[in-house]
């Protein structure tokens, strides 16, 4: 999804009295207090939304769950954002949607909840967080691209054994290896969601990003709910076995993870380097890690412990690397990853 913020006020402040000299000082303090709860929320949320979509599909079918998600999003948001912004989207803004809706919502979060059928939450949180990867790569082969300076490249092929870590032999370490049809699915949906972040920075969307996430969310609702269809889902789902856990995991998918998450993340984008917002990819593995092992009883092995390490360590030589000069400020913004929609 496209994460240009929206315009900044550039409106001088009115002059304070002299008579109220603290009056700057609170301010001061009132917006490091909403950057913090902004970064909070956004390390937090969007590290839980993982747990959540484990606890929506027991009773709703993967494909569905993202399609509600995504398409309530769209229907609840796009007629207010589009009011709000004051602006009618145009033919590009429809088909850059329609490109970004299908890579980020459909391959991106579709993958993502599929793969959560077979592979424990806090491992896709780890492995979705090698989006940041993904996108040097994609960036690097595409016409016109930026070739990753030597830091770069040792993250990847460290990125590289980690996943390798995961999937390798069985019984290492005294655990399991990973669901091969879990991880393949994975990193294709990281693959896809690194294309349409980097189309949707240079193929045009609204300048307002949160009508721009409503109409990839009008999308690519319909085209997951379709899949979903074709997938034998909808035989498959029976309303009355809908437990509350599920339909208390969606609605918070919908409210923290879609609304309040990447609003938070929007804010921080605006307020924080790009270097800090980045810093969400190596906290939302932990917590997802964490809770998947207090709340859904998921094994953390040592196995896991050290591909953590070295699959965090890979993202911190990526997000800390020296940009070369002719990358342009765009680029450099970090995005949000497929589970978090979001």
């Amino acid at each position: 999804m496209s994460t240009t913020s929206p315009p900044v006020d550039t409106t001088q402040p009115p002059t304070v009295p002299e008579t109220a000299p603290s009056l700057p000082a609170h301010g001061h303090a009132r917006a490091t207090t909403l950057v913090l709860a902004a970064f909070g929320a956004v390390y937090v949320i969007w590290g839980s939304t993982y747990l959540a979509m484990r606890v929506g599909i027991e009773t709703i079918p993967p494909l569905m769950l993202a399609g509600l998600r995504h398409i309530t999003v769209g229907v609840l948001f796009y007629p207010l954002l589009r009011w709000k912004a004051g602006c009618r989207p145009s033919a590009t803004h429809w088909k850059t949607a329609a490109v970004t809706g299908v890579l980020l919502m459909f391959v991106g979060n579709g993958g993502v909840c599929w793969a959560e059928q077979v592979v424990p939450s806090g491992i896709t949180a780890l492995l979705v967080s090698m989006v940041s990867l993904w996108l040097v790569i994609v960036d690097w082969l595409r016409p016109g691209g930026h070739r990753p300076v030597p830091k770069v490249l040792l993250g990847l092929f460290l990125g590289i054994g980690g996943i390798v870590l995961l999937v390798g032999p069985a019984h290492l370490g005294g655990s399991e290896r990973v669901d091969l049809r879990g991880v393949a699915v994975l990193v294709v949906a990281c693959f896809a969601w690194a294309c349409g972040s980097l189309y949707s920075k240079h193929g045009g969307m609204p300048s307002s990003p949160l009508l721009g996430v409503a109409m990839q969310g009008l999308v690519g609702g319909p085209v997951l709910l379709l899949a979903g269809a074709f997938s034998g889902e909808f035989h498959r789902f029976h309303f009355a076995a809908v437990t509350w856990r599920s339909w208390i995991a969606l609605a918070y998918l919908i409210v923290f993870g879609s609304c309040i998450g990447f609003t938070s993340y929007l804010y921080i984008l605006q307020k924080s380097t790009a270097a800090r917002v980045a810093t969400y990819a190596l906290v939302n593995p932990v917590v997802a890690l964490i809770l998947g092992w207090f709340v859904a009883d998921e094994t953390i092995s040592l196995r896991t412990v050290v591909a953590t390490i070295v699959i965090l360590t890979a993202v911190v030589l990526v997000i800390t690397a020296p940009h070369r000069a002719r990358a342009r400020k765009e680029d450099l913004q970090p995005v949000p990853a497929p589970g978090e929609c979001d």
